[in-house]
């Protein structure tokens, strides 16, 4: 019944901006922190950000320090990944995940994956 659905994903070219999607369906939005993850082809999956259940406090890794902004808005059930100045490397899977209330570093705290949506930065 809980569920999270990512969208926004696409072709864009170095330098270019994406933003993506996740939206809350089944379950109480603003009691959760919402992390964004990504996996490239033949690598593990990483954190990327994360924003608490008030949005009172975020994190980033460092690659994307800088250039990724995440939000919330509980109201409308939806968390956003603002991707500007893109890479690459930036190239990936990107999925959104739940954990109660608060932020972690470890991936495995954070509840079971959809299916993401697919992020391509080449010229």
């Amino acid at each position: 019944q809980p569920q999270l659905v990512e969208s926004g994903g696409g072709l864009v070219q170095p330098g270019g901006s994406l933003r993506l999607s996740c939206a809350a369906s089944g379950f109480s939005l603003d009691d959760y922190a919402i992390g964004w993850f990504r996996q490239a082809p033949g690598k593990e999956r990483e954190g990327v950000s994360c924003i608490s259940f008030s949005g009172g406090t975020t994190s980033y890794a460092d690659s994307v320090k800088g250039r990724f902004t995440i939000s919330r808005d509980n109201a409308k059930k939806t968390v956003y990944l603002q991707m500007n100045s893109l890479k690459p490397e930036d190239t990936a899977v990107y999925y959104c995940a739940r954990r109660d209330y608060f932020c972690s570093p470890d991936v495995k705290d954070f509840g079971p994956w959809g299916q993401g949506t697919q992020v391509t930065v080449s010229s």
